[in-house]
């Protein structure tokens, strides 16, 4: 990963953000992201590999492990932070556009002419609009994240033992998961953490519309 860059595009969030938006966009970097890069892919790095049932029926185990997990947590976040950090980033891109028609327009009329935008990166016309948008796309795809992880993994936890008589297993087998009490900790810290950004985004929102 080129640093520089995400730290430009950090800094452009900042710059065109509310202060709401700053505290949302630090929980995400600090709690969510870089818990997601240093601990969690560790954790969840042995989920397939050490997990234990009591047959040596060939094919049992990855029948069983596919039905009770049917998408890593791993790639489950990795997909939820992509998608809930690039609205933010639309914002930075129109703003860009609003510069750039700016400096179009100074080049064929000249530099004394009237301002396009009085202040490009202010939450004016459609630039209002779309940060609004974001805010609801960001607040939704972390509300459908935490649907999806209570469909898949009732109460956000992790059983210590799971029973399962799939074929091709002999009979009703029991399967041992990995460190599950660690794994439960983690799924727990990042529900939590998501609960409080969609909280933060709605927040936003009320204040942008309020302050309209």
């Amino acid at each position: 990963m080129n640093w520089g860059v995400f730290e430009g595009l950090l800094s452009g969030v900042n710059k065109y953000s509310t202060a709401f938006g700053r505290i949302w966009l630090s929980l995400v970097f600090i709690f969510r992201l870089l818990v997601y890069v240093v601990a969690a892919e560790r954790v969840w790095s042995d989920d397939h590999k050490d997990f234990d049932c009591n047959t040596r029926q060939p094919g049992c185990g990855n029948v069983c492990y596919d039905h009770f997990f049917p998408v890593s947590h791993i790639r489950l976040w990795a997909l939820q932070l992509i998608l809930v950090t690039c609205p933010s980033l639309l914002v930075i891109m129109h703003v860009a556009y609003r510069e750039a028609k700016q400096q179009r327009h100074r080049a064929t009329v000249g530099d004394n002419c009237r301002h396009v935008y009085s202040d490009p990166g202010k939450k004016r016309g459609g630039l209002w609009w779309t940060y609004l948008l974001s805010l609801i796309f960001k607040a939704g795809v972390d509300v459908v994240f935490l649907y999806i992880f209570y469909r898949f993994y009732r109460n956000y936890t992790l059983p210590r033992l799971v029973k399962c008589e799939l074929p091709p297993c002999p009979n009703v087998v029991d399967c041992f998961i990995s460190r599950p009490t660690e794994k439960n900790i983690f799924t727990l810290f990042m529900v939590v953490t998501a609960c409080i950004c969609v909280v933060l985004s709605l927040v936003e929102a009320t204040y942008l519309i309020g302050k309209r």
